[in-house]
């Protein structure tokens, strides 16, 4: 019966905690018996505040007796995870560094407080690498992740902590955060749904840089409505935020919700927008999701979207990006692990010329990007241009046997999105012939969110992919 519960949606779930069909408190302990179950296996996640999921859940199960007219919020009772550099109030936050081991925040991240206003019994934190600086989920602190179709693969990075707790049946929805691919990439490896959202439209408040367009915070979920779910519960205008923007819809889920069709959308596919090689299988899984959106309606086609002079750009970005979210600590570099010393140290590399040369090249991306959207309503592509690698191994270093010039070229699909400043998501499109699931992503204008997980929610309709296999047998 536990199993049951844990594998509802989120909208699922809620709607049986409205009908009184179930008890918080029943849900909440259905998932921390799967979680006592896989999480010592897959370390999604870090911290547990089980005792004070217990006493959220059973709150929630009092509110909801009293019946009434009192209006009941949209995730009341349903729990979910923080990412490990999202700050929790009471609740360990890390950042997955040695250095912060013991740290408890006396304030929630304004997403967190937002989440807890919305009835979300926030169960704990999950686990990323180091001050989330990586596309594989490993860190000094606490080890690495395993993916829940195979605990010897990586679940990505850096949001995989997230990703492999939903993906597993810990959670029905988590929290993520994404700057290179950070919540698409994990949300492809693992089978899920993870979206990238317009910046400024999920305050990332206490983060550093609050001016920053590329970091966004954004959900994680298993199908695309309860993605959408989520996103509402999230987004918002916010006046701790300088950059922050009111959602222009009213509600993301009704939307999503309400697609049944893709009618009178016309769709872009592009198999390889960084021109660094795709997996052939890969790309054939996508290509066929894509297209398959025909069947729905769409008019879908091919374009030779190449943006892949704009790579060594992102890369000069990124650096000066490092360099700003640790600027209080560069005295102290010494004390975090070589990744992130790594990643900071190129970027206090960067010259003025050449950060002003790739804010150029940003504005040529964003330029491309509006102009293909004036034919195109979304543009879609595959979100991974390879398969789950090793869990033991940092990154992919070759593509079909042609080797990367760099340890983040693998994520260029990814980040070569961020660059514009647009919402994008990866959906699951399939499984590969050794069981794996493959992700599609789906981008397209600013504040198109709903339009994104829509499309989504049509492409997960044609191509269902089970429960994890691994999850499923243990």
């Amino acid at each position: 019966m536990a199993e049951d519960l844990t594998r509802l949606g989120a909208v699922e779930m809620a709607a049986a905690l409205r009908a009184r069909e179930i008890g918080a408190v029943e849900l909440l302990e259905a998932h921390l018996e799967v979680i006592e179950r896989l999480n010592p296996t897959l370390n999604a996640i870090v911290t547990l505040a089980a005792d004070e999921g217990r006493a959220t859940a059973g709150a929630a199960d009092k509110f909801l007796a009293r019946g009434g007219s009192d209006k009941i919020p949209p995730l009341l009772g349903l729990p979910v995870v923080i990412k490990d550099i999202v700050e929790t109030a009471g609740m360990r936050t890390t950042w997955a560094s040695p250095v912060y081991a013991e740290h408890v925040p006396v304030e929630d991240a304004e997403v967190v407080a937002r989440l807890r206003a919305a009835g979300a019994i926030i169960l704990g934190k999950s686990n990323t690498p180091e001050f989330a600086a990586g596309a594989n989920t490993d860190n000094e602190l606490f080890g690495a992740t395993g993916n829940p179709w195979d605990p010897e693969l990586s679940p990505s990075g850096s949001s995989g902590g997230s990703a492999a707790a939903v993906a597993s049946g810990m959670v029905p929805i988590a929290q993520g955060t994404d700057f290179g691919c950070s919540l698409r990439m994990p949300a492809a490896f693992c089978g899920i749904v993870g979206l990238r959202t317009t910046p400024g439209l999920v305050s990332n408040y206490p983060l550093e840089l609050p001016w920053d367009p590329g970091q966004v915070l954004g959900p994680m979920a298993r199908s695309a409505e309860d993605a959408a779910l989520l996103l509402d519960a999230m987004a918002g205008y916010s006046r701790m935020m300088p950059n922050s923007v009111a959602p222009p819809w009213k509600s993301a889920f009704e939307p999503v919700r309400a697609r049944d069709d893709a009618k009178g959308l016309r769709l872009a596919y592009a198999p390889d927008i960084a021109a660094i090689g795709v997996d052939a299988e890969l790309e054939d899984i996508c290509r066929k999701a894509a297209f398959g959106l025909a069947e729905d309606g769409a008019l879908v086609e091919e374009v030779d979207f190449d943006l892949s002079d704009a790579r060594d750009a992102y890369l000069t970005l990124r650096g000066a990006w490092m360099v700003g979210m640790q600027y209080k600590r560069l005295d102290d570099l010494d004390a975090f692990g070589g990744n992130l010393a790594g990643n900071v140290q190129s970027g206090l590399d960067i010259t003025m010329r050449e950060l002003a040369a790739a804010e150029d090249m940003r504005a040529q991306v964003w330029q491309r990007y509006r102009k293909l959207f004036e034919t195109y309503d979304a543009l879609l592509m595959p979100m991974s241009p390879v398969p789950q690698f090793p869990v033991v191994k940092n990154f992919p270093d070759e593509i079909g046997g042609r080797k990367l010039d760099n340890y983040v070229d693998w994520i260029a699909g990814a980040f070569l999105v961020t660059m514009a400043g647009i919402p994008a998501a990866s959906v699951p499109a399939g499984l590969s012939r050794a069981g794996l699931p493959v992700g599609l992503q789906i981008a397209a204008p600013r504040f198109a969110e709903p339009l994104i997980l829509g499309l989504g929610k049509l492409v997960q309709r044609a191509n269902q992919l089970g429960w994890p296999a691994w999850a499923d047998s243990h």
